[in-house]
């Protein structure tokens, strides 16, 4: 069987920090990245945030929005731009999108699991087409009000049995203090829990804190994570070999 990666980014990696705009640089390198782990012969799903923040300037806001209707608004329009945006940069690599919009409730209902399952299965099967995972914004509220798409991508690599997760973010993984020297093991998360603070970005919701809560819940799912920089995906390739500039978290054998 294929090797699959589960390969999850955020909003701060996708779009500009200035005004929430997505970033088409980031986004080529991304799409670059992925084209060639799928060339390699892996088998790969993307969870993207990047929704609400797409729709951010579209909706001509200055900031994130904080109330839940303009949230879901920008969310109704961002994803529409970022999916159209996907589509176009896979096709340049002879790859197809497949979008598939989930809420956390969605895996929590066995029958819903094993459709969704049944879906990503086939599209895998089929080839040449990327599964592009996102929660449904528009819709969803415990979701926009607790987080980003860190847990929604945990709960995505237990369904398919992923061998591998990456969490892209925007700095090169766990450190000691700001700035401070990378880690690139960890096997004590609640030493790790220690190291980070609750901010996020300007237009995004997940932090370092949010990353880490899902590296415990991966763990606990049998699925060994790493967290990466997602503004230099060219460096995917490697981590996903097992090298790489990132933070691995190595799932605890049994006692």
């Amino acid at each position: 069987m294929r090797e699959l990666v589960v390969v999850k980014v955020g909003t701060g990696v996708l779009t500009r920090p200035s005004d929430g705009r997505l970033n088409g640089g980031s986004l080529v390198r991304l799409v670059t990245a992925l084209a060639g782990l799928a060339e390699s012969g892996r088998r790969v799903i993307l969870v993207s945030s990047g929704a609400v923040g797409a729709g951010v300037s579209a909706l001509g806001l200055e900031k994130y929005p904080s109330e839940l209707r303009e949230k879901q608004a920008a969310a109704a329009v961002g994803q529409a731009r970022l999916m159209h945006t996907y589509e176009n940069l896979f096709s340049q690599f002879g790859l197809s999108v497949a979008q598939v919009l989930l809420t956390g409730n969605n895996l929590q209902k066995p029958r819903t699991r094993e459709r969704v399952a049944g879906t990503l299965d086939c599209l895998m099967e089929i080839g040449q087409v990327i599964p592009i995972i996102n929660q449904n914004d528009s819709v969803a509220v415990e979701e926009l009000s607790r987080g980003d798409n860190d847990m929604l991508s945990v709960k995505v690599a237990e369904l398919v049995e992923a061998d591998l997760l990456v969490l892209l973010t925007s700095a090169d993984g766990l450190c000691r203090g700001e700035g401070g020297e990378l880690i690139p093991e960890v096997r004590n998360l609640d030493e790790a829990k220690s190291l980070v603070g609750e901010g996020s970005g300007r237009f995004s919701i997940g932090g370092m804190k949010s990353k880490l809560d899902a590296v415990e819940a991966a763990l606990e799912a049998g699925v060994k994570t790493v967290i990466g920089n997602g503004h230099h995906p060219e460096r995917l390739a490697e981590i996903v070999e097992g090298g790489g500039v990132c933070t691995r978290f190595p799932v605890p054998e049994a006692d």
